[in-house]
């Protein structure tokens, strides 16, 4: 029996080892086989490792776990977006006959249905489904992903067999609780991270000084912040505010909040961000979260923080007052005229 273990790895951390050794011990499998992903569907680009970097960072990092594990760079090779059933019918071929694992975690596993051919991903694998932090394993068939519950013949809180003869497995894990988005902060600023990744893994982040990339880009973030306050504008976002945090106790040197009218604007307020930041200054973000359901999206470049929010949520929110409130922070006023970009007058 053997495990597949898939993500983009950036960084490869502690987390992901605890899984993929818990599920193999748990299962009794023969091996994991850990696939960096070439780019994760629905990730936006962003600055940081190139997935080379990435396949050997973790190549290195596992080594010590080379009695279980193996890394295998179909995905890098491929190129392109890594979708999982791609990878699983490539590795179906490889092993014809081993009974194969998916291992995903429980936050994954409730939007599961939502995975380009779900269906064919559980006729070519069993899941192996792992405990995550803030999570509650599904006690009763009814607890369930509901385009799931369906499928499945038997569930005993531990085990759900399926009419195809698959399964899924609940494994608990001693929970790790690692964020790969802090990791790659701590690394910009120069923090302690020997809590979150291997020795191996941090040797190669700074004999390659990965993570510090793209700030060198931006000349003054007063007047990057500025620009992107311009596209906000432009693209008619609501309520821009933007804030001074150098003399407050911060992990960004500037922040933008801006509302949307609906999920789907305020999800094309960030996209428009995005895009005019890559085309003027040719840098992607360090990392983006929550741009497809577009609640909340945070776009992150280092020194300057956007939260985009749907107006609603940010109702809920009032996170410009909690920046009020601290010593130190300072109003950004909106200059005008504005920068006259190509990029930012174009609509």
């Amino acid at each position: 029996m053997i495990g597949i273990f898939g993500g983009s790895f950036d960084p490869l951390h502690r987390g992901h080892i605890n899984s993929m050794l818990s599920v193999g011990h748990a299962l009794n499998l023969s091996q994991v086989i850990c696939i960096p992903a070439h780019q994760t569907p629905n990730r936006p680009m962003t600055e940081g490792p190139t997935p080379a970097e990435r396949l050997e960072m973790t190549k290195e990092g596992l080594k010590p776990q080379s009695y279980l594990i193996t890394v295998d760079d179909r995905e890098v090779r491929r190129g392109g977006i890594s979708y999982t059933v791609d990878t699983l019918e490539s590795l179906r071929q490889d092993y014809p006959d081993e009974e194969l694992f998916l291992i995903i975690g429980m936050d994954q596993f409730v939007n599961f249905s939502q995975w380009r051919d779900y269906e064919k991903i559980l006729k070519l694998t069993h899941l192996a489904v792992t405990s995550r932090p803030d999570f509650e394993f599904p006690q009763g068939l009814e607890d369930l992903p509901v385009d799931l519950q369906d499928k499945v013949d038997v569930f005993d809180g531990k085990e759900a067999l399926l009419h195809n003869g698959s399964k899924i497995v609940f494994v608990q894990l001693q929970d790790v609780a690692v964020s790969a988005t802090e990791i790659r902060r701590r690394y910009r600023q120069n923090l302690p991270t020997a809590k979150f990744v291997t020795p191996e893994v941090d040797a190669y982040i700074r004999e390659k000084g990965l993570y510090q990339a793209g700030q060198s880009k931006v000349d003054n973030f007063e007047n990057f912040t500025q620009f992107c306050m311009a596209v906000l504008e432009n693209r008619n976002g609501i309520n821009i505010q933007g804030f001074d945090l150098r003399e407050a106790q911060s992990l960004s040197e500037y922040t933008l909040v801006c509302s949307g009218t609906s999920t789907r604007h305020a999800s094309s307020l960030a996209e428009a961000v995005i895009k005019a930041v890559k085309e003027e200054y040719g840098l992607w973000p360090l990392n983006v979260e929550g741009q497809k359901e577009g609640r909340w999206v945070v776009i992150d470049y280092g020194s300057l923080i956007v939260h985009v929010f749907y107006d609603f949520v940010r109702l809920e929110y009032r996170l410009e007052e909690l920046w009020q409130a601290q010593k130190g922070v300072k109003a950004l006023t909106f200059q005008s005229p504005l920068p006259q970009s190509s990029v930012i007058t174009q609509r």
